[in-house]
């Protein structure tokens, strides 16, 4: 077993290195935005980015939403950035990924054209 899939490995700040994780609206918009999730995930491997993309587990047969977010924030936590997508500030799931990230300290960045202002949520 590698130390990567023992489960009682601790992820440390050196692991997160260029580890980037995308948020952004899905519920109520067409394919969910996994275009735009894919797209802006192409880019920024193309950067050089390890990225951790929700729209990559697609649609699971019988999944809650409870159930997306809990794999959405862990895989959030396992990187050292987060990208928001454009209308990222109208999605409360982004919201929640937002207020992690800045619980956190996550390194974050915003696709050209979307909200950058820096806001608390409740």
């Amino acid at each position: 077993m590698s130390i990567q899939n023992n489960p009682f490995f601790v992820h440390q700040a050196k692991d997160r290195v260029n580890h980037v994780y995308i948020a952004g609206p899905m519920t109520g918009i067409e394919e969910y935005n996994f275009p735009a999730f894919h797209a802006a995930a192409d880019e920024l491997r193309g950067a050089g980015f390890t990225v951790h993309n929700p729209a990559d587990h697609g649609l699971v047969p019988g999944a809650k939403r409870e159930d997306y977010l809990r794999y959405d924030f862990r895989e959030l936590l396992l990187c050292e950035y987060i990208y928001f997508l454009k209308g990222w500030e109208t999605s409360d799931g982004a919201k929640e990924e937002y207020s992690l990230a800045q619980r956190f300290g996550l390194r974050m960045m915003f696709q050209p054209g979307a909200c950058a202002l820096l806001i608390d949520i409740d």
